[in-house]
């Protein structure tokens, strides 16, 4: 979705790291609307759960398997946002310092779903983690594709409203560790 106009960090992040590559996971489930328990449920934006979306139990760790298995969170935890207005739990797995994680939980808790912000099939879906590598920061750095449909954008009551057409764009990412566990620490979305 084009409320994902963030600033990405990845200077950090290097492909020198011993540690960088794809681990050996299976493919992410699309997280069009993830349930709490990370599956895919066969309902629509609108029909989604008033609750959060739990981090599952492959998403724990610090590992890069983990990483892979946040990112269909995050997604996930966005989507929520979109269709409620609720942006706490995504800023709960988001680092403090995330400047683009803040910038668009104030314009989804004015623009979404709920308010009649958003309408028609504006979830974005996973489709691929494309590159995932550790950099020598320690942190997580890497590109993932994803995909939204046609939906209608209107960005306050009185707004005329704004056709979207389904596209699928590439996000750079950025993630560091906050105990036992992945965080957003930057993302970018490129168009």
């Amino acid at each position: 979705m084009t409320a994902i106009c963030m600033t990405a960090a990845l200077s950090a992040c290097s492909n020198d790291s011993p540690e960088a590559g794809r681990p050996e996971t299976a493919p992410p489930v699309p997280t069009g609307s993830m349930t709490s328990e990370g599956t895919a449920p066969t309902s629509g934006p609108s029909e989604q759960s008033s609750a959060p979306p739990d981090r599952p139990a492959t998403a724990e760790g610090l590992s890069l398997s983990a990483a892979e298995a946040f990112l269909g969170h995050y997604l996930a935890l966005l989507n929520f946002a979109y269709t409620t207005g609720d942006t706490s739990p995504l800023l709960a797995a988001s680092d403090k310092g995330c400047v683009g994680c803040k910038g668009t939980a104030d314009y989804l808790a004015k623009v979404n779903g709920k308010n009649g912000g958003l309408s028609g099939d504006y979830a974005d879906r996973l489709v691929e983690v494309k590159e995932i590598f550790k950099g020598a920061s320690g942190r997580i750095g890497g590109s993932l594709a994803v995909q939204s449909g046609n939906y209608v954008e209107r960005s306050s009551p009185s707004a005329s409203p704004v056709q979207k057409k389904a596209h699928t764009e590439t996000w750079q990412f950025t993630l560091s560790a906050a105990g036992n566990a992945w965080v957003m620490y930057e993302i970018e979305a490129d168009g």
